[in-house]
């Protein structure tokens, strides 16, 4: 096949927002120079890569095949980059990361702290939730992720660095806020506000209780430990989310951990990429920073 880079890069951004219009505006080219480059590839490959139906357009079989090389090509080129800076000793870019929403707790200090050392290097910091994580990390969209346990069936290369408690929280009057020595089973007939299904503290808290043959009750289901918090302290169930949420919430007694037997749930924090990405000198000093320096920016609260 006869084809050109620039062929290859109007594909990638058409094919990415399934738009002529949008991927036209993203190139800074017209809508009639991307369609002609389409037809241009499409020629050139032998075979239509879009199909309209209505007004949306598809990818046709042969269009998902050259997607999916267009990005490996794509992640090529940008470790050929990685390669010539790491050469040239560069010390500047940009880094991007995603952290679960949890971990931004503490990420956002960390990653201050961090800035300071590299002036000339710019940051994006998506915090986000498990689901978004493991699909940014299948798809090798970011440099680096900070997450719980990391999935075992994408191949990663996987460090973890900081304990992360998980605690059993309820409202200060809760009838079981005073009582020392509490039993997992006598929360067997408790309410609880949890973390949306498929999210790291849902799936540890699911596992802890069915190692123990214990189901626990949903009242309902939440997508942040800020909702969690609030849904608690309203008196609407107990929780379960890290200890290092806490720390405003348990000094002003708004909220108090339980003292139950066999909690907190030890989990680890991970900084996590995927395995054979080659790191940029500024992604893999962060690595590092986090691996040594993360438990200072922790905000561990007291109970």
């Amino acid at each position: 096949m006869n084809i050109t880079f620039r062929q290859l890069q109007v594909f990638e951004a058409v094919a990415r927002q399934l738009s002529f219009t949008q991927a036209a505006q993203e190139l800074h080219l017209t809508q009639p120079a991307v369609s002609m480059q389409i037809k241009q590839l499409e020629e050139a490959v032998g075979l239509p890569l879009f199909e309209q139906l209505g007004k949306k357009i598809y990818l046709t079989l042969a269009g998902q095949e050259m997607f999916h090389y267009c990005r490996s090509i794509e992640s090529q080129l940008d470790e050929l980059e990685t390669i010539i800076q790491d050469l040239k000793g560069v010390r500047r870019g940009h880094l991007a990361i995603s952290v679960a929403s949890t971990a931004n707790y503490f990420a956002t200090g960390l990653l201050a702290a961090f800035a300071k050392h590299y002036e000339a290097v710019s940051f994006s910091l998506d915090v986000t939730n498990r689901a978004s994580l493991l699909r940014q990390l299948e798809n090798n969209e970011k440099d680096l992720v900070i997450m719980g346990l990391p999935p075992e069936e994408l191949d990663l290369v996987t460090d973890a660095f900081m304990e992360n408690p998980l605690v059993v929280i309820a409202a200060p009057d809760h009838p079981l806020a005073k009582v020392d020595g509490l039993s997992i089973h006598q929360l067997k007939n408790e309410t609880f506000v949890l973390r949306e299904s498929g999210s790291g503290t849902r799936i540890a808290m699911e596992r802890f209780f069915a190692e123990r043959g214990l189901q626990v009750q949903t009242s309902m289901e939440m997508s942040s430990n800020e909702a969690i918090k609030q849904a608690v302290a309203a008196g609407l169930g107990l929780g379960i989310v890290s200890l290092h949420t806490l720390a405003l919430e348990l000094e002003v007694r708004r909220l108090v951990v339980l003292k139950v037997t066999e909690f907190p749930i030890l989990r680890h924090w991970y900084v996590v990429h995927r395995r054979g990405k080659r790191l940029s000198p500024v992604a893999e000093a962060f690595r590092q920073f986090v691996l040594d320096r993360a438990p200072e920016f922790a905000v561990v609260a007291r109970h």
